[in-house]
């Protein structure tokens, strides 16, 4: 159980100082990021542990989206902090994030659905990066071995000459985070995962990613509260770019401010 002090609700004193878990991956405080004047995130502080599993839920606009592109340098914050380890990510472009150790999977799959599944997950693997890695680049049998590890805790391990186009939407959501687990990331960033997939496959997608969980962090942006219940350590609801309540699955729904903005529509 985390020792973080839990954060304050949105009309706290915003100089309120937190207490930091040794355990803790990353640390956000004060962010902020505005767009000709509208702030879309608005002086947030949370923090994430190690091998946990975050949801983050909210009503449409309430910076959701906003806060993992952030954090995956794909905008830049107005002011603020956002701390990897000991890391300050607001200062690097995307690709040192990724380097450091962070991975994002976006709403829509990105594969290249002209290549096979284990052609998806072997362009991914970090070492294959670049004009010159590609070209020395040689499926050693360590890669394949965790291609095809991989491959099967997506559990596509059957697919590995299927061309991914013809994969089902959640196979191909699957692969997309496989493709995320080649690069070996200790942080992933996964937004709406299960938008779209059948009620089987959001079921195995809740046991992949309590499985990936055991060993990385990850930040799960979801609006189907059957599925955050089925997966989250702890949960975090955002509104109007700020924190408006976090705890348990069982506190937050309890929570008449969150019943007020977001679950009572």
């Amino acid at each position: 159980m985390t020792t973080a002090a839990i954060d304050a609700p949105m009309n706290a004193n915003p100089t309120t100082k937190r207490v930091l878990h040794a355990a803790q991956i990353l640390s956000i405080e004060n962010l902020t990021v505005s767009f000709d004047g509208f702030k879309a995130v608005d002086n947030l502080s949370m923090s994430i542990d190690e091998k946990e599993l975050r949801v983050i839920i909210g009503p449409n606009g309430a910076g959701k989206t906003t806060l993992l592109d952030m954090i995956c340098g794909k905008t830049t914050p107005t002011s603020g902090s956002i701390r990897f380890r000991d890391v300050e990510l607001t200062r690097l472009p995307e690709f040192k994030i990724v380097r450091q150790g962070v991975g994002r999977k976006f709403q829509t799959p990105s594969i290249y659905e002209d290549l096979t599944v284990g052609e998806n997950l072997e362009i991914s693997i970090p070492q294959a990066h670049g004009v010159w890695a590609s070209i020395f680049f040689k499926r050693t049998p360590q890669i394949k071995e965790r291609i095809g590890g991989v491959a099967e805790q997506i559990m596509l391990a059957d697919h590995l000459r299927t061309k991914s186009g013809r994969l089902s939407h959640g196979q191909k959501q699957w692969l997309e985070i496989g493709m995320l687990l080649v690069q070996d990331p200790d942080l992933l960033l996964l937004d709406e995962p299960v938008a779209g997939m059948s009620p089987r496959e959001r079921e195995q997608t809740a046991e992949l990613l309590k499985t990936i969980a055991l060993g990385k962090s990850l930040v799960v942006i979801e609006h189907d509260m059957d599925f955050v219940k089925s997966i989250a350590n702890k949960v975090t609801v955002l509104h109007q770019g700020r924190l408006l309540s976090e705890g348990s699955v069982d506190q937050v729904q309890n929570d008449p401010r969150v019943i007020e903005v977001y679950l009572g529509h």
